[in-house]
């Protein structure tokens, strides 16, 4: 079974180098639209073909291009349908204005954790109309973490969870990643 499952990533290795960047660009982007596909996995085989460093930088600009279109999807095509068409009016205002509203290191923290479905908060903010400025930031930031996790960390969640010096980094990487969300909400004035 272990032979069996080597093979495999050797082939979808030897796949993705051969068919460049793109490819592994079009996989990232492919799983922030569509949800049921593994983005661990997707990242991980990036790493794995494209080597760490470059394989980390390209997983995190196409997932950060993937969440913008998606939510750029849901903002435009389904926004408006859904403010118009609902009936319990009162509830959904309060939850758009919570959302719209959301904290930008509380965003932040939210598409930095791993296990949160990051297709939810894109469809989310992207329905709400949370100010792109602020969606686009929070992904920039949070996304870092999340790429280093699935890459990292992701490769085998076993393995990880047992080790010690890799949970410390992940939370590491939260917690700078909620100092830099702090630093640039002062900066470029969001709330």
């Amino acid at each position: 079974m272990v032979d069996m499952i080597d093979s495999f990533v050797q082939l979808i290795t030897s796949y993705l180098q051969q068919f460049g960047v793109p490819f592994g660009i079009l996989l990232i982007i492919s799983e922030s639209i569509i949800p049921a596909l593994p983005l661990g996995v997707f990242i991980a085989f990036n790493m794995m073909a494209f080597g760490s460093v470059k394989g980390f930088i390209l997983s995190w600009i196409a997932t950060c291009i993937g969440c913008y279109l998606s939510y750029f999807f849901f903002s435009k095509l389904f926004s408006k349908m859904l403010l118009k068409n609902t009936k319990k009016r009162e509830k959904l205002d309060r939850v758009v204005k919570k959302m719209q509203n959301i904290g930008f290191s509380k965003l932040v923290l939210i598409i930095a954790l791993p296990f949160t479905p990051a297709f939810l908060v894109n469809i989310a903010c992207g329905l709400v109309r949370v100010n792109l400025k602020k969606f686009m930031t929070a992904i920039l930031i949070g996304k870092l973490s999340i790429v280093y996790f699935w890459g990292f960390v992701g490769k085998s969640m076993l393995e990880s969870i047992s080790d010690l010096g890799t949970i410390i980094v992940l939370c590491l990487l939260l917690f700078i990643s909620y100092l830099i969300s702090k630093i640039v909400s002062k900066k470029l004035e969001i709330e």
